[in-house]
C-alpha cells in the first residue's frame, strides 16, 4: 500500500499574491494538480492533501478541477491542516492521527514542484522497495545549489547526513548533490520518530530531513534530469517552468511527426493530441483538451481551446473554443468559433464570422462578416456577407433553423425563433420573422422609394 501526502500549506510570500502558491496556474493546470498528475502511474491507496494558507480555497479547487474529472478512478482526496507552518516535519507530523495503523509507504511531495516526470516517481518507489528502506530521497546535481539542502552519503548512496543550505558549513556548501523534498519513507518506521522531531535550527522549525538521524536504511536516488525537482518560488521560476514544459512538449510531438514553424513563438499544453503531418504555424497555442487531426494546418497566429479539428482542416487567424470542426473545412481568418460549434466537413466559415452553439452541415459556407448563434444549418447552405441570427429577445435565447441548400442574402436579419424550410432564397436586405417552408423565395423589405428634385432644407440662420 502506498499513500501519498502532497505539502500545501505555505502562502508563498514571493509570488505576490493572495492565491495559495500551490494554485498558481502552469500551462492550464495549477500547480498541485500538476503534482497529483505526476502520481497517477503508481498504485495509490490514499491521497492525502496537507493544507493552510486559505486552505479552503485549495480544496474548493482540487474537489472541482481538472485532476479528478479527469481521474474519477483515482482514491479521494482527504485534506489535512496545519494551522502553523512550522516546517515541512511539522507538516508531517498532522498526519500521525489520520495515518494510524497504516502499514504502507508514505510518498511525500511538494505541492510546487510541478514537473516531477512520473517514470521518475516509479523509480523512487522501484529502488525503495528493492532494497527495503527506511526512508528513500530523490537527490540531484545541481550546477548552483545555492538555498538547498545538501545531501552526503556513502559508495553505496545510503545517505549519513542532510543538512539545510543556511545551516551549511563553507566546506559544505560546496557540495552539489541536493535535497529535491521528494521523499518515500515505511510509515511504521516513520510514524515511530516523528515526535522526537526538535526545532533545533536558526528558523525554528522541524525539518523532515532530520528523520534520517532515525532511521536505517534511507538511500539516496539521483534524479536524471535536475530539471525536474525545480519549485516554484516566485514568478520567475514560474516561467522558467513553463519554458521546460513546453521544450519537453515540443520535442515530443516534433518527434512523433508534427511540424512546428518557428516553435518559440507556439505554446502548447501537454493535455494536446496531434497527430502526425499536422503543421502548426507560428503564433499557435494550443489549450486544454484540443485534439488535431493527421494533414490539419493550424495557424498563423490562432488559438485552439478544448476543441476537435478533423483531417486536412485549416485554420488562419482564427479562436476554436469548446467547438469541433470537420474534415476539410476552412476556418478563418479572423473567425470566432465558441460555445460548442459544430462544423461539417467541407465548410468555409471566413472572415470574421462568429459561430456560437450552432450546428452547420457539410458542405455549408458562410464567407464572410456573420453571426450565427443557437442556430442549426442544413447542407449546402450559403449565408451571404452580413447575415445577423437575431437570437436573443433580452431574456431568453432562441433557435434558428435553416433547411439543406437555402440561401441567404446579404446583410439579413433572422429574428428567432424561425425555421427556414429547404431550397429556400431570402433576398438581400430582408429581416425574415415569420417561419418559411420549403422552395420559397422570401423579400422581406420595404420597396425603394424615389423622389426627384428632393434635397434636405437648410437651416434658419
Amino acid at each position: 500500500m502506498v499513500a501519498i501526502a502532497i505539502l500545501a500549506a505555505g502562502r508563498g510570500t514571493r509570488m505576490k499574491s493572495d492565491l495559495p502558491k500551490v494554485l498558481h496556474e502552469l500551462a492550464g493546470r495549477s500547480l498541485v494538480e500538476r503534482v497529483l498528475q505526476s502520481c497517477q502511474e503508481i498504485q495509490i491507496s490514499r491521497r492525502i492533501v496537507i493544507v493552510g494558507y486559505r486552505g479552503e480555497l485549495v480544496k474548493e479547487a482540487l474537489m472541482g478541477g481538472k485532476e479528478i474529472r479527469d481521474n474519477p478512478q483515482s482514491p479521494p482526496l482527504e485534506f489535512v491542516e496545519q494551522t502553523e507552518q512550522l516546517g515541512t516535519g511539522h507538516a508531517i507530523q498532522q498526519l500521525l492521527p489520520h495515518l494510524q495503523g497504516f502499514q504502507g509507504d508514505l510518498l511525500v511531495l511538494n505541492g510546487d514542484v510541478p514537473l516531477l516526470r512520473s517514470e521518475t516517481i516509479k523509480q523512487l518507489m522501484a529502488i525503495h522497495k528493492q532494497h527495503q528502506n527506511s526512508a528513500t530521497l530523490l537527490t540531484a546535481n545541481l550546477p548552483n545549489p545555492q538555498g538547498y539542502g545538501r545531501v552526503f552519503t556513502d559508495s553505496q548512496n545510503l545517505v549519513q547526513q542532510i543538512v539545510e543550505d543556511r545551516d551549511c558549513t563553507q566546506a559544505q556548501k560546496q557540495s552539489h548533490r541536493i535535497n529535491a523534498g521528494v521523499y518515500c519513507f515505511h510509515w511504521p518506521d516513520l510514524e515511530k520518530i516523528l515526535p522526537e522531531l526538535k526545532a533545533d535550527n536558526d528558523q525554528k522549525e522541524y525539518y523532515l530531513t532530520d528523520t534520517v538521524n532515525f532511521l536505517s536504511p534511507v538511500m539516496a536516488v539521483d534524479v536524471e534530469d535536475y530539471q525536474e525537482i525545480l519549485g516554484i518560488n516566485d514568478r520567475k521560476h514560474l516561467a522558467t517552468a513553463c519554458d521546460i514544459l513546453q521544450r519537453r512538449v515540443k520535442d515530443k510531438w516534433m518527434t512523433a511527426g508534427v511540424t512546428l514553424l518557428d516553435p518559440n513563438s507556439i505554446t502548447i499544453d501537454d493535455t494536446v493530441e496531434l497527430q502526425p503531418d499536422v503543421v502548426i504555424e507560428p503564433q499557435t497555442h494550443l489549450r486544454g483538451k484540443t485534439s488535431i487531426a493527421s494533414g490539419s494546418r493550424i495557424g498563423p497566429g490562432s488559438l485552439i481551446e478544448n476543441s476537435q479539428i478533423a483531417e486536412n482542416v485549416t485554420v488562419l487567424y482564427s479562436v476554436v473554443s469548446d467547438s469541433t470542426v470537420a474534415q476539410n473545412s476552412r476556418i478563418g481568418p479572423y473567425a470566432h468559433l465558441r460555445g460548442h460549434a459544430e462544423i461539417g466537413a467541407n465548410c468555409r466559415v471566413g472572415n470574421f464570422v462568429e459561430v456560437k452553439n450552432t450546428q452547420i452541415g457539410d458542405r455549408s459556407n458562410a464567407a464572410h462578416l456573420s453571426y450565427l448563434g443557437d442556430a442549426t444549418l442544413g447542407e449546402k447552405v450559403n449565408i451571404g456577407a452580413g447575415t445577423i441570427t437575431a437570437n436573443y429577445d433580452g431574456k431568453n435565447k432562441h433557435k434558428t433553423q435553416i433547411g439543406d441548400r437555402t440561401k441567404i442574402g446579404s446583410n439579413s436579419v433572422l429574428v428567432a425563433p424561425i425555421t427556414l424550410g429547404e431550397d429556400v432564397t431570402v433576398a438581400a436586405g430582408s429581416v425574415v420573422t415569420e417561419d418559411v417552408s420549403n422552395d420559397c423565395l422570401v423579400i422581406a423589405r420595404s420597396r425603394q422609394a424615389v423622389k426627384p428634385g428632393w434635397k434636405l432644407k437648410e437651416p434658419k440662420k
